[in-house]
């Protein structure tokens, strides 16, 4: 399969049409970016991080049920996906106080919930992607009450395969960003990315981070803590 045009180039990724027209090439980059994109930087082999450990966690989930738009890898950084309508609501999912929710709310870091909270997004840079509820987002029309109910069903389905899988790497999965998106068919799937870019995640014993807010908070060792948590997965 070729990449045909560019249909779309973001912070982290491009996306290109195929000679399928239901089927799209995305091509994951080592640029980085935080705050809105006011951050801007670049983590050595970080699309190759992000492209592989997405797939694997895309393969995973739909062996547990949930429909993604994984089609098939490539190479390191390119991957065959379903062409899907980005449904404009970011889901995401939290096990423990961290990031903005500390500061939002005045908690410190680092206390785990008795059950998971969820939260959406307005998908929407100019805006500062601000957040939604449910009733927003239907007085918006990004999406049919059934969608949104089959979103968070699919949300909260990730979460508890995840959480899961990655203690028994010896990392906490503190929270994470999802993305889904509409194919031809008017199917709702995962789509976007499960990576270091979109989760936090924290060592189990240490809770050393292995994840974006090393770069995002100038911790240092960020390439480092993306071939850790890469080597814990993939074993590579």
């Amino acid at each position: 399969m070729e990449k045909t045009v560019q249909l779309y180039e973001g912070k982290a990724k491009k996306v290109y049409a195929t000679e399928d027209e239901n089927l799209c090439i995305v091509s994951y980059k080592d640029d980085a970016t935080a705050f809105n994109g006011l951050k801007k930087g670049t983590i050595a082999q970080k699309g190759i991080v992000n492209n592989r450990m997405t797939n694997m966690m895309m393969q995973l989930l739909e062996k547990q049920g949930v429909p993604t738009h994984f089609v098939k890898e490539l190479s390191d950084r390119d991957t065959v996906v379903k062409k899907v309508k980005i449904v404009p609501l970011e889901v995401i999912i939290r096990n423990v106080s961290a990031g903005s929710f500390a500061k939002r709310y005045g908690v410190e870091e680092g206390i785990p919930f008795d059950e998971p909270t969820i939260e959406f997004s307005y998908k929407n840079d100019d805006l500062g992607d601000p957040l939604i509820n449910d009733y927003h987002a239907l007085a918006l029309k990004l999406a049919t009450k059934e969608e949104i109910e089959l979103i968070k069903k699919y949300a909260f389905k990730v979460n508890d395969v995840l959480k899961a899988y990655f203690l028994t790497l010896g990392v906490k999965l503190i929270d994470f960003k999802l993305e889904f998106g509409k194919t031809a068919e008017g199917q709702i799937v995962l789509a976007d990315e499960i990576s270091p870019d979109t989760c936090r995640f924290w060592d189990a014993k240490t809770n050393e981070k292995l994840d974006k807010d090393r770069f995002r908070r100038d911790m240092g060792g960020v390439e480092d803590a993306y071939k850790e948590i890469f080597k814990r997965v993939t074993g590579d």
